[in-house]
């Protein structure tokens, strides 16, 4: 059965001939969709190349198929249209010749305008892979369709290979410079060694490039495994820097001799060992008893994975704020008496640093949040305690301080230890490191059953018996109660409105 004779009123790509035949323009299928069908893949993102206005056609395909417009780039007129998932798109996918989508899920219809031939239009495109079309006139006829193919992007497809079309590509737009490495990452494919030297050459305008694409571009990064290979790639070609020119200040600062590279090289070796603790990838100084130590569970992935905003998770972001945990030693680095370094205040440098480079990357508030912390209080879980397990009230207090990161951040200074030492690491330090942070995560899920659901008193209780007015100081008593009872130290009514009078009495509670 062919796919344009679907019962379905929403099968595509087939439905979407139909429907252009009857704008009486000519139209083709290009870009991911054709890659990604030659691989074998679904792809829910489809690219129409239109002959003449394509935003016209755009909007009455939204309507066409419920779904919403969105204006691109009025210039080039190019827009698109989203249909949710809440809407049914099959097509018949027994016949492998024929492109399908993926059930159930969302599709982004993009259409953009040309003149000419199809061909000056692939020749526009950013890679090989990409820059392959078919007419969507074929479907009427048969199955077997023939792909326009002029830069061989098949063949690169099947040589596993990322290669530029032209050698304008980046000029035309610079975003494709990131676009080149995340293409080769998530698909596994080898930069083509002429497109690796445009990009070295070009490098520079990645500094150009809007805050919101990097984000997207960044993000996809991060939440693939091997972030820290694709770093390492990212800097030898010129793009790391360039993207976050702060991070170059951090080369070739050298540290304390219990450290075993630098702060650039700490940095990236930094967001492997954190890719390592989250079981994504290999460490080439890790091993699987090493893994063993450390906590992990079942609970804990679940939390890493879940979204934080758009596009990004607490795994991802943690990866970033491995990234950037150190980005301020540079500018905080003294020496002492004896020449050894210092960097006296850098996590708080750093936290602010990190702020300025996300809102300029355009993350959300909740993602600068998160990673700011991270940042913030990355020492923090090392000065819990000068020696042996940290105190109830230690732990509390971290918990309540760093809030939505704080399992983050414990995970993030296991990372940052094991990535001081790397070859060098002592065993011994990091089973105690490990046995450490699985105490602070046992405590604090038993100071959370001692808490809840009991509420000892409230803050009425603490009016009607002291006689004091409503205002802030009514919260910090509470918060006291608070502390005491997750710590273990009182455990009735009575207990806490005695903790209340001692605190009054003290006038420690303003």
């Amino acid at each position: 059965m062919s796919i344009f004779q679907s019962t379905d009123p929403f099968a595509l790509p087939g439905k979407l001939y139909e429907f252009l035949t009857q704008q009486n323009c000519r139209s083709y299928i290009t870009g991911g969709f054709i890659r990604d069908w030659l691989r074998g893949q679904q792809s829910n993102d489809i690219d129409i190349a239109i002959e003449g206005n394509a935003l016209n056609i755009a909007e009455k395909a939204a309507k066409k198929f419920g779904g919403t417009f969105i204006l691109l780039d009025e210039d080039n007129k190019t827009g698109r249209v989203v249909i949710g998932s809440e809407t049914t798109i099959e097509t018949d996918t027994q016949d492998n010749n024929v492109p399908s989508l993926d059930k159930g899920k969302q599709c982004s219809i993009d259409f953009s305008s040309f003149s000419g031939s199809i061909e000056s239009d692939l020749a526009r495109r950013d890679f090989t892979i990409n820059a392959m079309a078919i007419d969507l006139n074929q479907l009427e006829y048969n199955h077997q369709l023939e792909v326009i193919d002029p830069f061989h992007g098949k063949d690169d497809l099947e040589n596993r290979i990322i290669r530029a079309v032209s050698q304008d590509i980046f000029t035309d737009d610079a975003i494709r410079l990131l676009r080149a490495i995340r293409f080769a990452a998530e698909l596994n494919f080898t930069v083509d060694p002429n497109t690796e030297n445009l990009i070295s050459y070009h490098s520079y305008r990645a500094s150009t490039i809007a805050g919101e694409r990097v984000r997207e571009e960044l993000l996809r990064l991060f939440n693939l495994p091997k972030t820290a290979d694709n770093l390492h790639y990212l800097d030898k070609l010129g793009l790391l820097t360039s993207l976050v020119p702060e991070l170059d200040d951090s080369k070739g600062v050298e540290q304390p001799t219990v450290h075993f590279w630098d702060v650039f090289e700490h940095s990236l070796q930094t967001v492997a060992t954190t890719e390592f603790l989250l079981r994504e990838n290999a460490w080439e100084y890790g091993s699987e008893e090493m893994l063993s130590f450390a906590p992990w569970s079942d609970m804990i992935e679940a939390y890493l994975s879940q979204k934080v905003s758009q596009g990004s998770t607490h795994k991802s972001l943690l990866k970033i704020g491995a990234l950037f945990h150190d980005i301020a030693k540079p500018k905080t680095k003294t020496l002492d008496e004896s020449g050894r370094a210092r960097f006296l205040g850098h996590a708080k440098e750093g936290a602010e640093i990190t702020k300025s480079i996300l809102e300029r990357l355009r993350f959300s508030h909740r993602e600068v949040n998160l990673v700011e912390k991270l940042v913030y209080y990355h020492l923090r879980p090392a000065q819990m305690s000068n020696e042996g397990m940290p105190s109830q009230k230690a732990i509390y207090r971290y918990f309540r301080d760093t809030a939505n990161a704080a399992l983050d951040i414990l995970l993030l200074a296991l990372a940052d230890y094991l990535a001081v030492s790397g070859p060098l690491i002592n065993i011994e330090g990091w089973k105690d490191n490990c046995q450490l942070t699985k105490y602070i995560i046992a405590e604090h899920i038993k100071q959370e059953n001692r808490v809840a659901p009991l509420k000892l008193i409230d803050g009425n209780d603490i009016i009607t018996q002291f006689g004091l007015a409503p205002g802030p100081s009514i919260g910090s008593l509470l918060a006291a109660v608070h502390e005491a009872q997750a710590s273990g130290e009182i455990n009735t009514r009575e207990e806490a409105l005695s903790l209340v009078q001692y605190n009054l009495s003290k006038g420690s509670i303003n």
